[in-house]
């Protein structure tokens, strides 16, 4: 992949107020912040902080636990020198009766300019951006779209492979509760990819081949065509009811180990959105081994975070922006 030496030009293209999901980009405003990503992330090789978005703040609102995107966020605006106001559910207002609306309203006349959010709740994101001035970002809502990991994923995926023109990407695992799978999914196939959807029936959405997906329910089928396997964590919070008969049967069925990955591509690239469960989606030594990129994705979470608060702000500092 080439990287950027300097700020790439292509920010003029970019438009919108908020980021809410990868199924309303294009191809282009999805290259931008991948290719911001990419400046961002040399320009971090001395892990110096930069003045990006000196003045600005940016408030996480998580009404959800969250570790790794909680933290990512965080670190990302700091890193561009932004002032940061965390917020979370418990202990707030929201538990006196307050309204969610009320609530990011009131956070935002103290002077915040962009809004992470997460919420249990899809659309909740959206909901905010028509009441309010503030970006915002989404962080994750409920089962729609997560799309800073999808674009993560992304990103490590074209670091690794180049164009993703043509390449073949499996999704595996709980397709019908991921918001990771559908910002993959709207991602890659605006990028090129060819993309498979891959496990129990019970756990694939009816009729999501009209997103352009071919699905499959053996896993063994297509280890041989695959150029990178993702394998989607369980959603065992969100599900109600039983999906398969259990989990060692599933780790049986749908787990990545080292047979699996003898049968593979040689060059397969391993992802895995986490938090991951060993021995479920996978052993701990395809976790830990040359193929995983895992720890790769987490590192460039921070980068794609760094270029989605950027672009935004940029918006949000124009005199006439565009949602």
């Amino acid at each position: 992949m080439v990287v950027p030496a300097e700020t790439p030009a292509s920010i003029k293209n970019w438009t919108r107020r908020h980021l809410l999901g990868l199924e309303k980009l294009n191809r282009e405003e999805i290259e931008i912040i991948l290719d911001y990503a990419a400046y961002f992330k040399t320009l971090q090789k001395t892990r110096s902080k930069l003045d990006h978005l000196s003045g600005v703040v940016v408030a996480n609102l998580f009404f959800e636990p969250s570790t790794r995107t909680k933290t990512s966020f965080n670190l990302a605006a700091k890193r561009l020198s932004a002032d940061t106001v965390d917020f979370t559910a418990s202990g707030s207002s929201l538990s006196k009766g307050e309204t969610f609306i009320d609530t990011a309203l009131t956070i935002e006349s103290m002077g915040v300019d962009l809004m992470v959010v997460r919420h249990s709740s899809p659309g909740a994101p959206e909901l905010l951006s028509r009441h309010l001035k503030t970006g915002v970002l989404n962080a994750g809502d409920g089962t729609h779209e997560h799309p800073t990991q999808g674009l993560l994923d992304i990103f490590t995926m074209r670091e690794k492979l180049g164009s993703l023109d043509g390449k073949t990407v499996t999704l595996v695992g709980d397709i019908k509760h991921s918001r990771v799978a559908r910002s993959n999914i709207w991602g890659l196939t605006k990028l090129g990819a060819k993309v498979i959807v891959c496990g129990p029936p019970t756990l694939i959405p009816p009729e999501i081949e009209r997103l352009g997906v071919k699905v499959v329910h053996r896993f063994d089928d297509v280890l041989a065509e695959s150029d990178v396997i993702n394998l989607l964590r369980v959603q065992f919070e969100r599900q109600r009811g039983a999906f398969f008969p259990s989990i060692a049967e599933y780790a049986h069925l749908f787990g990545m180990n080292k047979k699996r990955l003898q049968r593979s591509k040689e060059n397969v690239l391993i992802l895995a959105p986490g938090p991951i469960n060993r021995g479920v989606e996978l052993t701990p030594d395809v976790a830990d081994g040359k193929h995983s990129q895992i720890l790769h994705q987490v590192t460039n979470g921070l980068f794609v975070r760094m270029a989605c608060l950027h672009l935004l702000a940029q918006t949000q500092a124009r005199e006439t922006p565009v949602q």
